[in-house]
């Protein structure tokens, strides 16, 4: 239980890589069919929202000039061929159109910081609507250990990130499912027997959210931004001590953890198919090319 937090530069924000496409396009989707599950705001948020999108523009077409262009009011995504009219735009639907990442605005209120605003496309079992308008500690209630380990670093590092500084954080999980919209699902414990050590390689996703944090200029409203990856577990473990290492960290949770990351269903299939995975890997590696 610890943040992980890595100082990272401006340019780094924004990931875009080989699944931007069907992201974006999955994204497009779940904007016109799952809008009320994944856009949600209070009032008053409106100047940060803006200055989130502004900023974000900024940073593709400083960054990722090949890809975006800026023409006025105008964003140009080379990538899809769409144009977006900045100047009229509803600003987290733009936000969640245009990148792969999931954005999060938190400001400082009395008594500590809340989540005003958010444009969440790939929730990780959890929902927007359980969150608007909470602070942080209420938001993590639900995570073992959260008040006893974190809560006072979380609170310090973000009420101290001043603008011009940017970080990242990642936290993983092994599930069951690889869809990428899932606001359910945390603490499940019915036993999965559809998950065998024989299959769970293929069965089972490893679940990667490489979390970044920035505060905006104007508002100052924190960004919290979330970039998610899914990865088969077969091509994840097909690299040497890749097995081993994903063994030891699920034997070094302790119980409420298992539980939280709804690892308890099928625990005791994943640690056998580990071991045997482990094993394998590593023969093959020591015998070398065929």
């Amino acid at each position: 239980m610890a943040l992980g937090l890595v100082a990272i530069p401006e340019a780094s924000w924004i990931e875009i890589d080989s699944e931007y496409i069907p992201h974006v396009t999955e994204r497009r989707r779940l904007l016109a069919e799952r809008r009320a599950d994944i856009i949600a705001a209070i009032p008053g948020s409106e100047a940060a929202q803006s200055e989130l999108l502004a900023v974000l523009a900024n940073h593709l077409t400083r960054h990722h000039p090949d890809w975006f262009h800026a023409n006025g009011a105008w964003l140009d995504n080379r990538l899809t061929g769409e144009r977006h009219n900045l100047a009229d735009a509803d600003s987290l639907d733009a936000a969640g159109r245009l990148v792969q990442e999931d954005f999060c605005l938190l400001q400082e209120e009395a008594g500590g910081l809340s989540l005003i605003a958010a444009v969440l496309c790939f929730p990780g079992r959890w929902r927007l609507a359980d969150k608007i308008g909470r602070r942080l500690d209420a938001i993590h209630g639900p995570v073992p250990f959260y008040p006893e380990r974190l809560a006072r670093p979380v609170d310090r590092f973000l009420t101290l990130l001043k603008t011009g500084r940017l970080a990242k954080r990642f936290t993983w999980s092994v599930i069951d499912d690889a869809a990428l919209f899932q606001p359910t699902g945390h603490g499940a414990t019915s036993s999965n027997a559809g998950v065998t050590p024989g299959n769970a390689g293929d069965t089972l996703v490893l679940r990667v959210e490489r979390q970044t944090f920035r505060r905006l200029p104007q508002s100052g409203a924190i960004v919290f931004g979330i970039r998610t990856h899914v990865t088969p577990l077969d091509r994840v473990t097909a690299r040497p001590g890749e097995a081993a290492r994903l063994r030891e960290a699920i034997l070094a949770f302790p119980p409420e953890m298992g539980r939280y990351k709804s690892l308890l269903p099928f625990r005791p299939a994943l640690l056998a198919y580990l071991e045997q995975r482990a094993r394998e890997v590593d023969l093959a590696a020591a015998a070398g090319p065929a």
